[in-house]
């Protein structure tokens, strides 16, 4: 048992002195959750609705999204989101955030996202394509059932066309319930 403890020792030995350049930096290591939204990143196969943004190219866990739906209500506008990925990933889903105020009963006033893979419904085996394809889908149909703005949500339950106007409003930076929307509108 000994010996191996020793070997041990010496492997972490060696493996920082292979670290270090020879101008006395280290090199960072790379976390289990790099590796993994690396892959996640490389088998993305992205719609031309999506694009993806790294503000910083050698921060891959924090990265923004931009979605332009082609069909459905929110049709023509601009959605961007941020992406903050923490070193449990996969084992804990990633942060995402609406960067705009918009009017949507899956989304707050401060940008948060309620969408059930990103809380309960998580699980390791999902990656940041279906996170995608979630965002994606709430743009096509909206889930009232499930809302973080209720007033929106209601809206949507009680009169369709209503919302549907508020949506535009919405989208053109226009007010609605006494809120002021970012214009979100191309």
């Amino acid at each position: 048992m000994l010996k191996i403890w020793s070997m041990k020792q010496q492997q972490d030995k060696d493996a920082a002195a292979a670290a270090s350049s020879g101008d006395g930096t280290v090199k960072k290591k790379v976390t289990a959750a790099q590796i993994r939204v690396q892959k996640d990143l490389t088998e993305l196969v992205l719609p031309s609705t999506m694009k993806t943004h790294f503000p910083n190219p050698d921060d891959l866990l924090n990265f923004e999204v931009t979605i332009e739906p082609d069909e459905g209500m929110y049709q023509g506008g601009r959605f961007l989101f941020s992406f903050k990925i923490n070193n449990n990933f996969p084992h804990e889903p990633p942060k995402v955030k609406c960067m705009q105020k918009i009017y949507h009963p899956n989304i707050d006033l401060e940008g948060n996202v309620c969408l059930n893979i990103l809380r309960e419904d998580w699980k390791p085996v999902l990656n940041l394509n279906a996170v995608l394809v979630g965002l994606q889908f709430l743009f096509l149909e909206p889930n009232a059932a499930d809302p973080l703005n209720k007033e929106a949500a209601l809206d949507l339950q009680q009169n369709r066309d209503n919302f549907r106007r508020n949506v535009r409003t919405s989208m053109a930076g226009g007010t609605v319930n006494h809120e002021r929307f970012d214009k979100v509108a191309l």
